[in-house]
């Protein structure tokens, strides 16, 4: 009690009239002089956002490997000549029933797993549709749309075989898939065939399996993705009804669709061109929908074994563009001076790594950043992301030519250890993957960054727009003071609502706009990209012209009179901003963090352009030019082309407006979240920027 009487008494102060004045708690007084100070602070986190993206390849931890039961490499290989040999066979036999028969190749598998002893069916399926559905969204990962005028000579055949496991209950299962288009399919394709055919012959008579193992060869001939998410979409959520599909084709579907018991962990293993360097490349994809990744125990697995018992040479992506940056090579070289100098005062600091090393690590970082972003699943085992299932997908590029056969007995053995040693770890595991990271950016396939490190960047990057917000709704409403009667009154009035009402008019702008593809997808004979982007583009202009009539004060070129304060405008179009990318970084931090790189300098520094023109000085002006190249590179469209141009893929000839669309097509296609991102957060921010800058002051 006397200690809250004596806190009460420090917080009460008498002023010189006698009354009481209440002191403001020590967090109020903080919030109060990161206001007053914001725009100090505002450059202070964005510097600081900026530079903590930068150093975070000098932040990468070596990976580990967090669950003790997976044990890689502690056992040996069981593998032997006559595995290689089944392997062996299995290719020839394909290479020539594609030259001696008509028929379809999925018999020959069928056969060679039935030899095997593994329970075979086969699975057939349609293409799936590219139509925008907004509910697609929200929906679950079995939903999907068929193509039109859908025929038997259109659809694709998978071919499954299960062994059971002698020492499991059928409760649990590891997946192996292996993409082979049976139509056009080549001589590397089927080098994967053998190596899953070289270790299924030897997982056929092995007696220490515990979880059930499944070998899908997937009919890739409508791509990779769509035959396994089919697979997927039947195994764990069945139709009952007869389908149509049965009568197509030669082979007999009619057989019950078995299934084993959940699934583990799954690996897709391509084999994908000739390898550019010495030694065989194995390159690991993990990045599934919406920037969803695997538990990195996986992967560590995997690298473990590939680099230190099979001698692959490992690699994640990277953008190529970034390696030769002149600039980025600078930074690197600085960072690394840095750190010479810490190392020099402090042995324990190292700080610093070399400038080669550096700018591999954020050519990577970039990669990484940009596939999560784009929410788009780099190969098949994103389809079993979806059913939150563990997978990556291995592409081996060999050194040797397909026709080697003195190479093709090598690879093949060392390949199928890999599987190996990893179906062993998972075998060994009790529970699913738990241990280990699920949020994680890579910098290389032995490096990674957790969400612990990156988010300091993004926090930093966002932490000025509230108090910036803040400052501004003050300067509005002293502004509001000199203007009206009843100064008194403005900084309890409602005068926000005018600019919330904006905002919120943009923001339905923004809804509509990004539902209009569905609508705009039933209009019969509008296939062409570009006639499709050349309508919503004009419809868009057209609701943006009505929305800026309806609104009064919404349009940038609006009179003084109907207008409202700037400053309360900005106020609420960066608390709007603020809301969304944290949001957003809850779905999907990479697509929070590339938005907080474009938006927040954008929302910071614009200000109304007719002031600046009118005092006509340097820094205004400069001001005014900074705001106007960073809409113009904030603009979706034109920040779709300088990305084109960055990740080297050239924008000579580019139908600019069909790309989009096509790209916005890819978006929807894959549920990406980033598609709602730029239609209900960026764009409608870019347009009140837009209307701060031509704003009538």
């Amino acid at each position: 009690m006397a200690t809250e009487k004596r806190d009460k008494e420090e917080e009460e102060v008498k002023t010189d009239d006698g009354s009481l004045k209440i002191k403001p708690r020590p967090i109020v007084q903080l919030g109060i002089f990161l206001v007053a100070h914001s725009p100090v602070f505002s450059v202070v986190f964005s510097a600081a956002g900026v530079l903590a993206l930068l150093i975070l390849p000098l932040l990468a931890k070596n990976t580990y490997i967090s669950e003790n039961a997976l044990m890689p490499g502690s056992a040996r290989s069981m593998l032997s000549n006559r595995d290689v040999s089944d392997g062996s066979k299995l290719v020839k036999d394909i290479k020539n029933y594609r030259l001696n028969h008509e028929g379809q190749v999925q018999k020959l598998i069928g056969k060679y797993m039935s030899e095997m002893g593994a329970e075979v069916y086969y699975q057939k399926f349609h293409p799936e549709g590219n139509q925008f559905h907004p509910l697609h969204f929200f929906s679950g990962p079995d939903s999907y749309t068929l193509l039109d005028n859908v025929s038997c000579a259109s659809y694709g055949v998978n071919v499954a075989g299960i062994i059971r496991a002698p020492r499991g209950d059928g409760k649990e299962s590891i997946v192996l898939v292996t993409p082979y288009d049976f139509i056009n399919g080549g001589d590397y394709e089927a080098l994967s065939l053998g190596i899953t055919g070289t270790l299924f012959s030897l997982l056929a008579r092995v007696t220490w399996l515990s979880k059930d193992i499944i070998w899908l060869v997937a009919d890739s001939r409508y791509g990779d993705y769509r035959p396994v998410a089919a697979w997927l979409t039947e195994y764990h959520s069945p139709s009952f009804k007869d389908s149509d599909l049965l009568k197509c084709g030669e082979l007999n579907t009619a057989d019950k669709f078995r299934r084993a018991g959940t699934m583990a962990a799954a690996l897709v293993l391509k084999v994908d061109g000739r390898s550019e360097r010495f030694e065989d490349t194995l390159s690991i994809y993990a990045e599934a929908s919406n920037g969803q990744m695997p538990n990195l125990d996986l992967i560590n697995v995997v690298n473990y074994l590939a680099v230190h018992r099979q001698g692959f040479y490992v690699k994640v992506e990277k953008v190529v563009s970034l390696l030769s940056s002149s600039w980025l090579k600078i930074i690197g070289e600085i960072f690394e001076a840095v750190g010479k100098l810490a190392h020099t005062l402090n042995p324990d600091w190292n700080f610093g790594i070399p400038t080669a090393d550096y700018l591999e690590g954020s050519a990577t970082l970039a990669s990484s950043l940009y596939s999560q972003a784009l929410g788009i699943p780099t190969g098949p085992h994103g389809a079993f992301r979806d059913y939150q299932v563990d997978a990556i997908t291995l592409k081996v590029s060999p050194r040797f030519p397909p026709d080697s056969k003195t190479r093709q007995h090598d690879f093949f053995l060392r390949g199928a250890k890999l599987l190996e040693g990893t179906i062993r770890s998972v075998n060994n595991l009790l529970e699913k993957f738990h241990q280990s990271f699920f949020l994680y950016l890579l910098t290389s396939p032995s490096k990674f960054i957790s969400v612990g490190v990156y988010m300091i960047a993004f926090a930093l990057l966002v932490a000025s727009l509230p108090m910036v917000a803040a400052s501004l709704y003050i300067d509005g409403c002293k502004a509001l003071n000199n203007s009206t009667l009843n100064p008194a009154g403005n900084f309890k009035s409602w005068k926000w609502l005018d600019a919330a009402k904006q905002v919120f008019a943009l923001h339905l702008f923004g809804l509509i706009v990004t539902l209009l593809p569905y609508f705009i997808c039933q209009v019969p004979g509008q296939h062409s990209p570009s006639n499709r982007s050349i309508m919503w583009g004009t419809t868009s202009s057209s609701l943006l012209l009505i929305t800026f009539a309806t609104i009064p004060g919404c349009s940038p070129f609006s009179s003084r009179r109907h207008g409202t304060n700037w400053a309360v405008l900005k106020s609420v179009t960066i608390s709007a901003a603020f809301i969304g990318l944290c949001l957003m970084s809850i779905i999907n931090f990479a697509t929070a963090e590339i938005g907080a790189l474009l938006l927040v300098p954008t929302c910071l520094i614009v200000q109304p352009i007719k002031p600046a023109l009118r005092s006509r000085r340097i820094k205004s002006l400069l001001g005014a030019f900074c705001s106007m190249v960073l809409l113009t590179i904030g603009f979706p469209v034109m920040l779709f082309a300088i990305s084109k141009g960055l990740f080297g893929e050239g924008l000579v000839g580019l139908s600019l407006g069909g790309e989009f669309w096509t790209w916005l097509e890819s978006l929807w296609a894959w549920k990406s979240a980033t598609y709602l991102y730029i239609g209900m957060v960026h764009l409608p921010c870019w347009l009140l920027c837009l209307c701060i800058l031509f704003h009538p002051s």
